[in-house]
């Protein structure tokens, strides 16, 4: 049986949103969460040198998300980013950078004619473990 993953639809909408405001390049991000429930989005830019292929996170405002989590009570629950060509499926780059084992990774897919897809991993090595991810109003 597959592991669910509860997201608010507040927070999916939120991402989903991030992802469609630069369509060909990957946004990216965290989400932070408290007791494990996802509270807030932290969008941060992508600084890689090809951003509609691979998405690197800003390390400035990396240190500032995680510095707002920890203000806010939060912890990392999630790291996000989008596939603008491509599938919701962790690419070879995103299984070799996985950096966070404990942290759910949301691949947001816009290559879907119009519908977005998003899904979630757990990336650690080189394999990858996906999540039903479940939205709640909460």
């Amino acid at each position: 049986m597959t592991e669910a993953i509860q997201i608010p639809r507040k927070i999916a909408n939120q991402l989903l949103h991030n992802a469609q405001l630069a369509p060909e390049q990957e946004v990216c991000g965290l989400v932070g969460a408290i007791s494990g429930v996802p509270t807030r989005c932290y969008p941060i830019t992508n600084i890689a040198e090809l951003p509609e292929q691979r998405f690197l996170l800003d390390p400035a405002q990396q240190i500032a998300a995680f510095s707002a989590m920890r203000g806010h009570g939060e912890s990392l629950f999630a790291i996000y980013h989008s596939h603008p060509h491509a599938p919701a499926l962790p690419s070879a780059t995103d299984l070799e950078l996985a950096a966070y084992p404990d942290a759910l990774y949301l691949i947001i897919s816009l290559d879907t004619k119009g519908i977005l897809e998003m899904r979630g991993f757990y990336l650690h090595g080189h394999s990858s473990r996906e999540v039903s991810l479940v939205l709640s109003e909460a």
